[in-house]
């Protein structure tokens, strides 16, 4: 059996799948505190920093909020360099 997910490396050693991601953000706003607030009232907040400073919010399809020590510029560079790679695999294949 296959799994065709594709992780994304969000920092120190965590993982997440890149398909269910759909948003990467800063978290210095109001809005974004109130969010990470709001998703560890209800039990859906992430903490994957390791105890350092939070650098990036990442929003999942399932409403679940994880929090990165890792800048948000950096992870979707990695995100979009994932898909790249993919694209170009699939054109390979198709050749």
């Amino acid at each position: 059996m296959e799994c065709k997910c594709r992780l994304l490396n969000i920092g120190f050693g965590n993982s997440v799948v890149a398909e269910r991601i759909v948003a990467i953000v800063n978290p210095s706003s109001a809005p974004m505190k109130r969010l990470r607030e709001e998703a560890k009232e209800n039990k859906r907040l992430i903490d994957a920093t390791q105890g350092r400073r939070t650098r990036s919010i990442i929003i999942t399809d399932s409403n679940h909020v994880i929090l990165s020590a890792i800048q948000a510029e950096t992870i979707a560079q990695r995100l979009s360099s994932d898909i790249f790679k993919m694209m170009a695999a699939e054109e390979e294949k198709s050749k």
